[in-house]
């Protein structure tokens, strides 16, 4: 399929480089990066256009961890590239994986995997959440030119998978009013995440077989991602509009208990996981 190509003439957010010395690579690279995966997922669930996509187009709510362990490798994959050419080899694949992915949600609304806006949001999500696990679980918090370079290299990032520029912010600042209007306005309770932060009885659990090898390195983090450090790590990282319009419950006691684990993060000085060339690309694979 061919890239949908921006008309606009609007002024475009600047990219940055992506590579060994990006923020984006310390950040993504770091196992505590995938702390705040969960809650972006609720993020994405929360979008009318993703939200039914989902619904209509996968198996989430019979495997809904198989399906995000079978997606982080690849869209890491787009992040940690060993050069650009292959980096939009690789987010080209995972765009024309949605062509088919549309219809109608439970609103009566159409929707489509790559109209520009939901696309987006998508993408916004995952910014969102290696900017907020830096903010949590990191034990120094990134400066403001540091967090407007991650933002910069994520625009490089979206960039790779060929989809219209159109709603990408200029900048941090723009990125960060879009991103809060859409958390307090557009979001909606969809079944799938309604699904989420109301699950069944029968909903499964985790697995405990051993991760996919691109992951393996950051199963610890993963593994003490169950049962309640899951509910709070997801609930506590979620933005606080986000748990008011859904009245998700949190209480006195749940802050305290996030602030502790996120405490006890910090605290760990050295990197948690590997290098994350290392993680997408072992050794023996091409490009090293």
């Amino acid at each position: 399929m061919e890239a949908v190509v921006a008309t606009s003439s609007r002024p475009r957010a600047e990219g940055a480089p992506l590579g060994p010395g990006s923020v984006l690579w310390r950040i993504a690279g770091d196992g505590r990066g995938l702390m705040t995966g969960t809650s972006a997922g609720i993020l994405q669930l929360l979008h009318p256009g993703l939200g039914a996509g989902v619904t209509d187009h996968s198996a989430f709510f019979t495997e809904p961890w198989a399906r995000i362990i079978r997606s982080i490798p690849q869209i890491w994959g787009t992040i940690f590239a060993p050069d650009e050419a292959d980096g939009d080899q690789r987010g080209r694949a995972i765009r024309d994986l949605h062509p088919e992915i549309k219809g109608v949600d439970h609103e009566g609304r159409r929707y489509h995997a790559l109209e520009p806006d939901v696309f987006w949001w998508a993408h916004a999500t995952f910014t969102w959440e290696f900017l907020r696990a830096a903010e949590l679980f990191f034990p120094l918090p990134l400066t403001r030119a540091e967090k407007e370079q991650l933002y910069a290299e994520s625009v490089t990032w979206y960039r790779r998978y060929g989809v219209s520029d159109r709603p990408v912010p200029l900048d941090l600042a723009a990125f960060e009013t879009r991103f809060a209007e859409i958390c307090a306005h557009e979001l909606e309770l969809t079944p799938a995440a309604d699904w989420v932060l109301h699950p069944p009885e029968t909903a499964p659990a985790l697995p405990e077989a051993p991760l996919p090898l691109p992951l393996r390195p950051v199963e610890p983090v993963i593994s003490w991602l169950r049962g309640e450090n899951l509910r709070l790590v997801t609930l506590g990282a979620l933005p606080d509009v986000v748990r008011r319009r859904f009245a998700i419950p949190w209480t006195h006691r749940d802050r305290l208990a996030f602030a502790a684990t996120a405490t006890a993060f910090r605290s760990v000085g050295a990197t948690i996981g590997p290098r994350a060339f290392d993680v997408f690309f072992p050794p023996g694979t091409p490009h090293r």
